[in-house]
C-alpha cells in the first residue's frame, strides 16, 4: 500500500507539471525553499523557489538595498522562524536551475527585452479562489490593462471585485501573474502590494500608462463572453 500511495504522489506532481506549470500541489508539513537575491537596472530584486515543488514562490519586486530584500523575503517566503532562507544549493540542482532561469528571465523583463515569462510557478500558497483570481490575470496580455470588475466576471462574479482585490494583493509572485495590470473601473490605478509607484513604472515599461492617459482613464469593458472562469 505504502509503495502505491508513493508512485501515484510521483506521478501526480510530474503530470502536474507537465500540464499546467501553475497547478496548485498540496504543501508538505515542512516546506523547503531557498532563496537568491540579485540586482537588476531597477534595483536589487529577490524570488525564492520551493524545493519539493521546485517552481518560484515568492518574487520581491526591486528595492533600493540588498537588505531590504532580505528582509522582504524573511517576511514572506519563511514566515514560520523569520530566519533567513538557505542558499540554493542547498535543495539540490532543480531549485538552482529554476532560480537561475527566472532570474535571467525577470532581468530580461525590467530592460523591456521579454514580454513573456515561462518558468515554472508554485501557487500551492494560495486558496482556491486565490488561485482562480491570479489565473484569470494571467489572461490581461502585455501593453494592456483590464478592471477589478473584469477579474471578477472572469472568476464568475462581477460584484465580487473588492474580493478581487484582496486575492490580487496576495499575489505571491508579481509581474509573473500581472496584477499590475489590473486598475479601477473608472481608470485609476487602484491598489498594488508592492506600491504604487512600482505600479506606475510596470505600466509605463510596458506602454500602458501612456494609454490610459491618452483614452482619459477608461478601461477595458467586460464583454458577456468573458465570463467564462479561467
Amino acid at each position: 500500500m505504502e509503495n502505491r500511495r508513493g508512485k501515484n504522489s510521483k506521478h501526480s506532481s510530474a503530470g502536474s507539471n507537465g500540464r499546467d506549470r501553475f497547478a496548485p500541489c498540496p504543501p508538505p508539513r515542512a516546506p523547503r525553499q531557498a532563496s537568491l537575491i540579485f540586482s537588476t537596472p531597477w534595483g536589487w530584486m529577490g524570488i525564492a523557489a520551493s524545493g519539493d515543488h521546485v517552481g518560484i514562490c515568492r518574487i520581491v519586486l526591486p528595492q533600493p538595498s540588498r537588505l531590504a530584500v532580505e528582509g522582504e523575503l524573511r517576511v514572506k517566503a519563511a514566515p514560520r522562524n523569520g530566519r533567513p532562507l538557505p542558499l540554493a544549493s542547498h535543495l539540490g540542482p532543480g531549485p538552482v536551475s529554476v532560480l537561475r532561469e527566472a532570474r535571467k528571465q525577470l532581468v530580461a523583463f525590467l530592460k523591456g527585452t521579454r514580454r513573456e515569462l515561462d518558468f515554472p510557478v508554485d501557487l500551492s500558497i494560495g486558496t482556491p479562489f486565490q488561485r482562480r483570481v491570479w489565473k484569470a490575470a494571467l489572461h490581461i496580455p502585455y501593453g494592456r490593462v483590464r478592471s477589478y470588475k473584469w477579474v471578477a466576471t472572469r472568476v464568475g462574479d462581477q460584484r465580487c471585485a473588492r474580493a478581487v482585490g484582496l486575492a490580487l494583493g496576495a499575489n505571491p509572485v508579481p509581474i509573473v501573474i500581472p496584477c499590475h495590470r489590473v486598475v479601477a473601473h473608472d481608470g485609476s490605478l487602484g491598489g498594488f502590494s508592492c506600491g504604487l509607484k512600482a505600479k506606475r513604472r510596470l505600466l509605463d515599461l510596458e506602454g500602458t500608462l501612456e494609454q490610459l492617459s491618452r483614452k482619459g482613464g477608461k478601461v477595458h469593458k467586460v464583454r458577456k463572453s468573458s465570463s467564462r472562469r479561467a
